[in-house]
């Protein structure tokens, strides 16, 4: 009788086998229409049982979510007065009777999404990856890797400029007028905000694609570095629901650093790839005759 490990390591064999035929029957990984619908319903199923467990720890861990959420606010000094305690000043207030109830459904939908991120976003590039060649999904992988931590880090910055904020805005209220702030319109605000923050810290990425896709070299970006960087604000200020303009200018400065990083990348790819595929034409003046290949000078 054939022992665990012995029958273990034969069955991976097989399997590679099997996989190893496939391949080479079908080398360009094709699929008929229901088996890609197939495909996109298990992976879809993995992206709600996945979701469904982070609203699960969302729904458990309330208290401690709740409290990360509030924090900008309540630790802001706003009149002399801090910690969401003091009313018409900065307290958040529930208007209905289900509020309470909707407020924990949409925290748990805010941690599910955050929490099951590797999950479905794995499922999606698991579903789209088949179809890319070598060298796509080399780019796509790079790619995934730097989107997600400069959306993390485009979070992480609006979080820590929520107070400041919170301060100016709710500062500008005039006396005798208060305060009273709805939790929902309080949420959709610091969701707004992280939103818009993390896409903002997304162009530089979109910059170095548009370069490793020909389209934008570094001679163009230097040419109209001027007026990129003045975009960057005016989409930083366009992205930005509040208008707080301290928020525009922390928003704005960190983009135009990372735009900054992304030319220096752009400058390094193009040398790179003029140092490997020299264009014949540089250096030739307007009227000026590209010399003929050597081949075609024999030839003649």
């Amino acid at each position: 009788m054939a022992t665990r490990p012995g029958a273990l390591a034969g069955a991976r064999i097989a399997g590679e086998r099997f996989a190893r035929s496939r391949r080479q029957q079908n080398p360009e990984g094709r699929m008929p229409l229901l088996d890609h619908l197939r495909e996109l319903r298990n992976r879809v199923v993995k992206m709600a049982l996945a979701l469904a467990a982070g609203m699960t720890a969302g729904f458990v861990f309330f208290g401690p979510a709740w409290h990360v959420i509030e924090r900008p606010l309540c630790s802001a000094h706003i009149r002399n007065q801090i910690g969401c305690h003091a009313l018409g000043v900065n307290q958040l207030v529930l208007n209905g009777p289900l509020d309470a109830f909707y407020l924990r459904v949409k925290v748990a939908l805010i941690a599910g999404v955050i929490l099951s991120s590797p999950v479905w976003l794995y499922q999606a590039w698991a579903f789209a990856g088949p179809g890319l060649h070598a060298r796509e999904k080399r780019w796509g992988y790079i790619f995934l890797g730097a989107a997600i931590p400069l959306f993390g880090t485009g979070i992480t910055a609006c979080y820590l400029s929520l107070g400041r904020s919170m301060r100016y805005l709710l500062g500008l209220t005039p006396g005798g007028a208060a305060n009273l702030i709805q939790v929902d319109q309080y949420l959709s605000f610091v969701m707004a905000m992280m939103l818009a923050f993390g896409l903002a810290f997304e162009v530089p990425l979109l910059i170095v694609m548009l370069n490793l896709a020909g389209i934008l070299t570094h001679e163009r970006f230097a040419k109209w570095r001027r007026v990129l960087i003045f975009a960057v604000f005016l989409i930083a200020g366009a992205a930005n629901p509040s208008p707080d303009p301290v928020t525009m200018v922390i928003l704005g400065g960190i983009c135009a650093v990372l735009v900054e990083a992304a030319e220096v990348i752009v400058w390094a790819h193009d040398r790179r790839r003029s140092r490997l595929h020299p264009d014949p034409y540089a250096g030739l003046a307007d009227g000026e005759l590209s010399p003929l290949p050597s081949g075609a000078r024999e030839r003649s």
